[in-house]
């Protein structure tokens, strides 16, 4: 830890109403916080719906405000690790990192119709061996058939390997990194239907039965693993090692030991 005067870990909590950046040191004692808010939009009853630009707006303007506040230099920040609202599901161009639409929340019920379908289909026992989750909309895996199939275009440029899905984790690690890290972890991939929980890997039956095309998703690491490290930001180095992804419920588990 000592190395350098690297000496302070950045911890990011991003959350469903707002982010909020931890300063720790070396013994783990907090230095400062600092948190932003962001909008909530809702495009009809039910829908939910974040702007991904808005959510890493809060990161950064929380981040640099608890620097501020505590007198830390960016320097001298060792690692940075992320805890994360789960299931939100975002998918953006692989090639500018646009959305190509507003990230759906958790909470959002719109795809509550294919997750009946899906039942009515008998495709639930499949789901819930293989992920230990029922066919809900909460989870990621119908929001991203709903992208795909909604927003025009979106499945052929899918297809064709030009987007990227992410629940919140992966989306901060594509931001921190310039684009250069496409990763998640188990805690997060494990809450979109599409992992099977014994091998920690994308399941190709289960993309099959949603029509979500492989070149869509994320490296599967497990959450303590160095994921990336940040690149061309403005408000922090190069280099500093994205050493911890992992779902906000889970980590509270770990954080009360």
């Amino acid at each position: 830890m000592g190395n350098n005067g690297k000496n302070v870990i950045l911890a990011i909590d991003q959350g469903t109403t707002g982010s909020k950046a931890l300063l720790l040191d070396s013994e783990l004692a907090v230095l400062a916080e600092a948190s932003r808010e962001f909008p909530q939009h809702f495009p009809e009853p039910g829908q939910v719906e974040h702007d991904l630009d808005e959510i890493y707006q809060s990161v950064k303007d929380s981040v640099t405000a608890a620097m501020e506040t505590g007198g830390v230099d960016a320097t001298s920040i060792a690692a940075v690790g992320i805890t994360n609202q789960r299931e939100t599901t975002a998918i953006w161009r692989a090639e500018d990192g646009q959305p190509i639409h507003r990230a759906i929340v958790w909470q959002d019920r719109r795809t509550a119709a294919k997750c009946r379908e899906l039942k009515d289909a008998g495709r639930e026992a499949t789901f819930k061996k293989k992920t230990g989750l029922v066919l809900d909309p909460y989870f990621s895996g119908t929001k991203i058939a709903w992208l795909l199939d909604e927003i025009e275009g979106a499945r052929a440029l899918a297809e064709a390997g030009e987007l990227r899905f992410g629940t919140i984790d992966t989306y901060l690690g594509w931001r921190l990194s310039g684009g250069a890290a496409h990763v998640t972890d188990i805690s997060n991939a494990s809450r979109t239907l599409l992992m099977d929980l014994e091998t920690r890997e994308w399941d190709e039956e289960l993309l099959g039965i949603l029509g979500i095309p492989a070149s869509l998703l994320a490296e599967i690491r497990d959450n303590d693993s160095v994921f990336t490290q940040t690149s061309g930001l403005d408000f922090l180095p190069d280099g500093i090692p994205v050493a911890a992804l992992i779902g906000d419920q889970q980590s509270a588990l770990f954080g009360q030991t």
